[in-house]
């Protein structure tokens, strides 16, 4: 496979799960999410990611949560699982489960902790992505798994190489590195990166890249139109879109990926439920934002960067069509 049996690029959401104050998966607030997504006409879906918070989940959740996002999404836009584990044995089992509910593809970080070797890593992608025919997208995501592909020579082409693999989402914090990996593979697989910025408008209209898969999807009235634009090669307008999501991910999000306010995903929740989004509740070992100054703050950046005003228009249209 390679880049072409694919047709995955533009603004993705890395889906939080919703849970309920006690904890549970809230399965209305996680299909009311899904049914949002698709109204905002976001070109994909990750779930069970990081921002979906795999690592609180059973693997039964994790299932559950895959087979909810496929019934609903109803091949309205592609559903990529998260089947990131400890081993390559867990992750390919859940693999082979998002095989068997009509999943498009799957992905994983290296295993969490084990700070692996490039063979190592090469090895367990190797093992993952050979255990079912769907499409492989690859996750390098250093602050959570504690070693970066990119800072290998030749790792990031080792792995394009795989059979399986046609994508690779690359959430390094060090964006000129992220840029190598454009070089070295876009050609021949699919890259997700940082480029909701004029920066990355440069580069997708020159050296390549296909994507943001984003935390949540709190921008998406910013970020839908931006890679429009890019398709359309609108350059003016995608410009003018992509200030406007920067306006808000500069103001709540570090440039290696750490939230301003909080941690990411209970920010990124606390946001959501200001904006009446069905997010739900972090569960432990995070914890809910509560602290009454933060919550001002991000309102005030939802607030003044016109958010949530093209939140409220968005719902207005799609109340009287």
């Amino acid at each position: 496979m390679n880049r072409d049996d694919v047709g995955w690029q533009g603004y993705w959401v890395a889906a939080p799960t919703p849970f309920t104050r006690d904890g549970s998966v809230d399965r209305g607030a996680w299909r009311s999410l899904l049914a949002l997504y698709v109204r905002q006409g976001v070109h994909g879906v990750l779930v069970n990611g990081s921002t979906g918070e795999w690592f609180s989940q059973s693997a039964a959740e994790r299932r559950e949560v895959a087979e909810i996002a496929v019934r609903e999404v109803d091949g309205r836009m592609p559903v990529v699982v998260g089947v990131t584990a400890y081993t390559a044995r867990e992750a390919s089992a859940l693999a082979e489960h998002a095989a068997s509910i009509g999943a498009q593809g799957v992905l994983a970080t290296p295993p969490p902790y084990a700070h692996l070797s490039p063979d190592e890593i090469v090895a367990f992608y190797r093992e993952v992505s050979r255990a079912t025919a769907l499409p492989f997208m690859v996750y390098n995501w250093p602050r959570g798994v504690g070693v970066d592909i990119g800072a290998y020579p030749g790792l990031a082409r080792r792995l394009a190489d795989l059979d399986q693999v046609v994508a690779i989402k690359d959430s390094t914090g060090d964006w000129l590195r992220m840029l190598d990996t454009v070089e070295a593979v876009s050609a021949d697989v699919r890259v997700f990166g940082s480029f909701l910025h004029r920066r990355g408008l440069a580069v997708l209209l020159g050296m390549g890249g296909d994507g943001n898969i984003d935390g949540g999807g709190l921008a998406a009235p910013f970020a839908v139109p931006y890679y429009e634009a890019v398709e359309a090669g609108d350059r003016e307008a995608a410009a003018r879109w992509a200030d406007r999501y920067a306006g808000v991910s500069s103001r709540l999000i570090r440039p290696d990926y750490s939230g301003v306010f909080a941690s990411p995903i209970a920010q990124l929740k606390a946001a959501m439920r200001l904006l009446g989004q069905p997010g739900g509740h972090v569960r432990p070992p995070l914890l809910e934002l509560t602290d009454p100054a933060a919550l001002s703050a991000i309102a005030d950046v939802l607030d003044g960067t016109g958010l949530a005003a093209a939140l409220d228009v968005n719902s207005l249209q799609e109340a009287t069509r």
